[in-house]
Order: C-alpha cells, then structure tokens, then sequence
C-alpha cells in the first residue's frame, strides 16, 4: 500500500512539473496566469494615466489656466440619412470640450466647428455608420457646427454652437 501511495504522490509531482513548464515556449502562447497579470498590468497603465489626465485637469483649473473644465458636447447625424444633424442648436461651457460625433447612417458624414471669422478649428473623421471625436479649447462666444462633407454644409447640415 505505501507503495501505491508513494508511486501516486510522484505521478502527482510529474504531472504538475509538466504543467509549469520550461518557461521557453516557441508556440507564443501565454499561459492563463501571465495573460491575467498583462491585463492587471494594461490595466494599472490606463488607470495610472486617466489619473494623471485628471490631475493635470485640476492643477490647470486650480491655477486659473486656459484650459477650463469644457464638456462632452454629443452631436449626431440624422440616423435615416438625411444632410442634417438631430439639432440645430447647441450649447458648451468654455474651456475644453470634446465632440462626440455619431453617424448610424450609411451616408458620409462628419462634424467641424469654426469660429466667428470661418476658421475651422475642430474636425472629426468623415465616416459613416460609426463614432468619432475632436477636442477642442473654446472661449465663450457663438461657432457654427456644420458637416464638410462637399454640398452638405449648402444642404443646410449646419448648426450654432454656443459657448459660455
């Protein structure tokens, strides 16, 4: 019996040897173990950097930079394909504010800002069927949104971005 039991207590030892392996795979693979701590490690990396974006943030608000705290300003196409966007109208605190743009349409599309004397100064990806976004630095006044895509600005694709 002590046999037995010495014969299947080595078997055990074997058989998790082989599952550790050398640790010099040619296949490229990676075991579920290194895969979990790449992640953990992605992971930290993108949280790390969000910090700093943030931090960075409050430091320029704190002392008065340019850069305020802006917004998240959504634009959309008109989901059946029309040359217009849901609105006509939108509003922005000032400071930096991104542009998410969405087109669900087959029909090319995109979004541009331009100031008061017609210089563009956000654009996002002409696209269709997808997202994208622009981040711009807006102080307070009026700017017009409008699509660039050729004939759909004169189509009437255009809007009035308020910043206050």
């Amino acid at each position: 019996m002590k046999k037995l039991i010495t014969l299947f207590a080595l078997l055990l030892a074997a058989l998790a040897l082989v599952a550790c392996g050398s640790g010099s795979s040619t296949s490229g693979e990676t075991s579920p173990a290194a895969g979990a701590v790449e992640e953990a490690e992605e992971g930290a990396e993108e949280a790390g950097g969000e910090a700093e974006e943030k931090a960075g943030e409050a430091k320029n608000e704190a002392e008065g930079g340019s850069e305020g705290s802006g917004a998240a300003l959504d634009i959309e196409a008109d989901p059946t394909g029309q040359l217009a966007f849901t609105t006509k109208e939108a509003t922005a605190k000032a400071g930096k504010v991104t542009v998410d743009f969405t087109n669900s349409s087959p029909v090319p599309h995109d979004v541009a800002i331009e100031d008061s004397s017609g210089k563009t100064i956000a654009e996002t990806e002409v696209l269709a069927e997808g997202s994208d976004s622009t981040t711009a630095n807006l102080k307070p006044g009026t700017y017009t949104f409008y699509c660039s895509v050729p004939g759909h600005r004169e189509a009437g694709m255009e809007g009035t971005l308020t910043v206050k």
